[in-house]
């Protein structure tokens, strides 16, 4: 049992293998990464068919209940590339929907007892959110060349007012990144620290003898109720992270 809120979010080494000094342990950030896939690609696959008449995997005809709710995420991401990206936005489409569906069932199977969030991290937000910035900044470059400089200097800007402007313009530029990472790990972190601080809580008052155990009752209802608010905060930020995404990529095409 946990005795810190903040071990939560150690990444342990499960299984330690090194070669010429080179740490390759499995541990258990790595070990619920590959439970996200392999989750997200048994849920595809045992909810598709294979008795089309091409013999190819598809989806049913008729769907069921799972395949509504994995064609309701794919339609969710599909409109929200086509609501604010307005030129070539089928092209996005493919990375835009493996970022989402990475980032939410991250954070979904974060709210397990005894798992890991990946997405509480800080180096995981970051990779996610820099990989995104380089990847715009490379498509803005390439469509736009050396005239893409000229989003750090407004248009009739006089010398000695560029020379005030263009830090400013950088700086504010370069934090869009780093805010959008840190947007995601602030809000998960939070929530699952105040989680274990509630449930700690609990365990204590069960603890207690006589008639005072009664207590749990009012920290239970609590952490029921924070428990939806923490599943509704991860809904929400993965949404907030593919919408700011966007924005960015529409700013920078």
């Amino acid at each position: 049992m946990l005795h810190a809120p903040l071990e939560q979010f150690q990444i342990l080494s499960l299984v330690s293998i090194k070669i010429f000094n080179l740490d390759f342990s499995i541990t258990n950030f790595l070990l619920i990464n590959l439970l996200a896939l392999i989750t997200f690609l048994s849920f595809i696959y045992f909810n598709s068919s294979n008795s089309n008449y091409l013999q190819e995997t598809s989806f049913y005809f008729i769907p069921n209940s799972w395949q509504k709710l994995i064609e309701s995420i794919s339609e969710i991401t599909a409109q929200l590339i086509s609501d604010i990206i307005t030129t070539d936005n089928e092209k996005y489409f493919p990375v835009i929907s493996v970022l989402f569906n990475f980032i939410l069932f991250s954070n979904v199977i974060g709210l397990i007892p005894y798992t890991f969030t990946a997405t509480s991290h800080l180096f995981v937000t970051f990779t996610l959110s820099f990989s995104v910035f380089i990847g715009i900044n490379v498509i803005t470059f390439e469509k736009y060349k050396l005239k893409s400089f000229s989003l750090f200097l407004p248009a009739n800007t006089t010398f000695f007012l560029a020379l005030l402007l263009v830090p400013i313009e950088f700086i504010s530029y370069i934090a869009k990144p780093v805010s959008l990472g840190v947007r995601l790990f602030i809000n998960l972190m939070a929530g699952h620290t105040l989680l274990k601080v509630i449930v700690g809580f609990s365990w204590s008052m069960l603890l207690l003898e006589n008639f005072t155990s009664f207590g749990l009752i009012l920290p239970l209802i609590t952490l029921v109720v924070l428990f939806g608010l923490e599943l509704g905060v991860a809904l929400i930020q993965t949404y907030v992270f593919i919408v700011l995404t966007c924005i960015y990529i529409q700013d920078g095409s």
